[in-house]
């Protein structure tokens, strides 16, 4: 007799995959990772094709709940689920696959390559995934490096497949941001570094990879251009005016940068298919093509450097009004600042209403115990409704705009920011980006 449980959730499991095939397709489809939940009393049969805890002793389907190395795996009854393990393969690849793409699945565990050769009059055989006794027909891309701004292109692609047949993904390496996007896409993916995430009508398969390597996705022979500290700003210069026809001299202007600099970032989105090129000389333009997939590759690489920061308390009988008496404050002081976060984005979108911190950003010369003492806040170890930061180059100052009088950082940095906010940060920024950014 099987064990009865139900898949509340299973977090991502860092010291060994899962591999796990649903035989029915009754199961809420709302995905791994926490969000997966019961549907009107329905069952999910599943059985563990494979599952290595790196404890190798007998008997692992009695292993109990809290003896699986992962960092959130729950269950709870009304389903069932067996611990059968077995050895074999879980999912099998069969189409007339290229060479890169049998050498990146050869390297996954638990999957096999069946390379179909060119039908006769040059007719392709269909590229099929079969787990199990479930088969698939699918249509493969395959990609040395995806990161946010490939994953996105191939969301959209994905979406103009006719019919019912689904894209699969197969890549070297993936970030962690590209695998959310393509499985909030319904694309399926396998990459080199173990990562699986195939949901498919009666199918579904999960692993977790291991970490890529530092210098993956560079282009060998030259320099790496991430667009984080200067070559962000450049980014959100783009972001800023998505229509425009940009030259070299241009952009370097606009950011600040030296046009060395913004050769390279106009080389590297030209490159990722960000921007199309037009003329030759001096008189080559380029402008963006697909400018929400380039904040979605900023958003992922910006990072800022040597954050520094400190809690404050003001007392302040309306929240949303302490934007506006400490922008005013910290203006009179003539201290450099931008507000952020959920009180930041609140200038511009009305549905953000609870704002129980402030955050600023302050001018990087500018001592933080000043800023909060200009702003007539006291520093605090908790209890605090102000956050004062500064980081180095101040990058979030940059494009800071004057909103109903409250100096405030732009639309982008408000987006990136309210990402990185614990407190509901992910749903505030994507309503930020639907309702105020507009791609």
């Amino acid at each position: 007799m099987p064990l009865t449980w139900y898949f509340s959730a299973l977090a991502p499991c860092h010291w060994s995959p899962v591999f796990a095939l649903i035989r029915h397709s009754q199961c809420d489809r709302s995905g791994i990772g926490g969000r997966m939940s019961k549907v009107g009393g329905s069952a999910c049969q599943v059985e563990l094709m494979r599952f290595a805890t790196g404890d190798t002793r007998p008997g692992v389907r009695s292993v109990a709940v809290g003896a699986i190395r992962c960092r959130v795996l729950r269950f709870t009854e009304s389903a069932i689920f067996t611990g059968d393990v077995k050895n074999g393969p879980i999912v099998t690849i069969k189409g007339p696959l290229e060479k890169e793409a049998v050498r990146i699945l050869q390297e996954v565990p638990g999957v096999t390559v069946e390379v179909e050769p060119t039908l006769p009059g040059g007719r392709q055989p269909d590229f099929l995934v079969r787990a199990g006794d479930v088969t698939h027909v699918v249509e493969v891309k395959a990609q040395r490096v995806t990161n946010a701004a490939a994953a996105r292109q191939l969301a959209d692609y994905a979406r103009q497949i006719p019919g019912e047949t689904r894209l699969l993904l197969i890549a070297r390496s993936t970030t962690e941001e590209a695998r959310r996007l393509l499985e909030d896409a319904g694309v399926a993916l396998i990459d080199g570094l173990g990562n699986m995430r195939v949901e498919l009508p009666g199918m579904f398969l999960w692993a977790e990879g291991r970490s890529p390597d530092a210098g993956v996705g560079r282009v060998p022979g030259q320099p790496p251009v991430r667009l984080t500290g200067r070559a962000g700003v450049a980014a959100q210069a783009l972001l800023r005016e998505p229509q425009r026809r940009w030259r070299v001299n241009d952009l370097a202007e606009e950011a600040a940068i030296s046009t060395a600099l913004a050769h390279r970032v106009l080389a590297r989105l030209e490159r990722e298919n960000l921007v199309a090129a037009e003329g030759a000389g001096p008189r080559r333009t380029r402008h963006l093509t697909n400018p929400t997939a380039l904040l979605d590759l900023w958003a992922e690489e910006m990072r800022d450097r040597n954050v520094r920061q400190v809690r404050a308390f003001r007392l302040a009988r309306d929240p949303r009004a302490q934007a506006t008496t400490l922008s005013k404050d910290l203006a009179g002081a003539n201290i450099e600042h931008a507000v952020t976060g959920p009180a930041g984005a609140a200038q511009l979108a009305p549905f953000i209403t609870a704002i129980p911190v402030t955050d600023i950003w302050i001018a990087e010369t500018t001592p933080l115990e000043d800023a909060a003492a200009a702003a007539g806040a006291e520093i605090v170890n908790e209890g605090q409704n102000i956050v004062l930061r500064r980081a180095v180059g101040d990058e979030p100052l940059v494009f800071r705009e004057k909103v109903e009088g409250i100096w405030t950082a732009n639309r982008f940095r408000l987006f990136l920011d309210l990402r990185h906010d614990p407190r509901r940060g992910r749903e505030q920024a994507d309503r930020l980006r639907e309702e105020v950014i507009g791609f």
